[in-house]
């Protein structure tokens, strides 16, 4: 028994350097992406902002169907009309997915109508953007349940059928406020870790599962109207992401198996900087970068 553990402590540090090797080698050679032609896509939070720019990007990549979940019909109309016209069936039901009952009855429907769902993206969300004291006990009850509690309904509902199939692929659209909160926000940075954590677990879960991954992915500031009126003090220096950039690279770290996405790259610098200094400095940072006040102007969805 000895024997067998000394050889797999030496073995580790061959497998890690291995592993470094083989990145960086991905760096360098054009990666293979996945084939998309046979997965069925569905999208929560599809009708608008980067919801419908992911099932614009998986249209465009090939995805056989398209399905989109959300609460405002009128939203996911259009968009299931943009899709179609791009020559991709495309279906649309509407879904509260922080409503337990109502997912699962609406992935019977899906499953009965469309057939098996083979990418589930997670992207529905809500903010706020109030502190503590100034939120509404059901406006904070309301983030939770959809930003989190939503996804552990949704997977529940569609990962076991993506095991029997031994293909299939979860993604969560979560944010890097999730590593690094801010004022203003607490109850969207308070989901948004919980989520994180969700899909960390998750993923580890999946290992041992052939055929079946996850991506999580966790982009700075987007353009979208979600956000609306927020600011940061330097937009030149730290410019909000545009909804189709964030869809683009989440796209394509699904086609390559991703398991994390930082967007953009310099938020890594982030996660090393929470890791190494002070928490003195990190407030200092946060001030001078503006994030210490930047929803003190936040309007959101209008």
């Amino acid at each position: 028994m000895i024997w067998k553990w000394l050889g797999a402590l030496l073995l580790f540090p061959v497998q890690m350097v291995y592993l470094m090797v083989k990145a960086a080698v991905c760096l360098v050679l054009p990666p293979k992406l996945r084939d998309l032609s046979q997965e069925n896509v569905l999208v929560t939070g599809g009708g608008r902002g980067i919801g419908r720019h992911l099932a614009r990007e998986f249209a465009r990549r090939g995805a056989r169907k398209i399905i989109l979940w959300g609460r405002t019909e009128k939203c996911l109309k259009e968009t299931a009309e943009e899709i179609r016209m791009m020559g991709t069936e495309c279906h649309y039901f509407i879904c509260d997915v922080g409503n337990r009952e109502e997912v699962y009855q609406q992935a019977k429907a899906v499953r009965e109508k469309v057939g098996d769902i083979t990418i589930l993206v997670n992207n529905a969300a809500v903010v706020h953007g109030k502190s503590l004291m100034d939120s509404d006990d059901d406006a904070l009850l309301k983030s939770q349940h959809i930003n989190t509690l939503g996804q552990f309904w949704t997977t529940k509902a569609f990962l076991p059928r993506m095991l029997e199939l031994q293909n299939g692929h979860i993604v969560c659209l979560n944010s890097v406020l999730a590593l690094s909160a801010i004022p203003g926000a607490i109850d969207y940075c308070t989901s948004k870790a919980s989520s994180f954590a969700f899909m960390e677990s998750l993923t580890l879960g999946l290992l041992d599962c052939p055929g079946v991954n996850a991506t999580t992915v966790l982009p700075f500031h987007t353009s979208t109207e979600m956000f609306q009126g927020m600011r940061i003090r330097f937009p030149s220096l730290f410019p909000p992401l545009k909804p189709e950039t964030v869809a683009r690279r989440t796209v394509e770290a699904v086609q390559l198996n991703q398991a994390f996405l930082l967007l953009p790259w310099t938020m890594h610098v982030l996660v090393i900087l929470k890791s190494i200094l002070p928490q003195a400095a990190l407030e200092e940072i946060h001030k001078f970068s503006g994030s210490y006040t930047c929803m003190n102007t936040f309007k959101g969805r209008t």
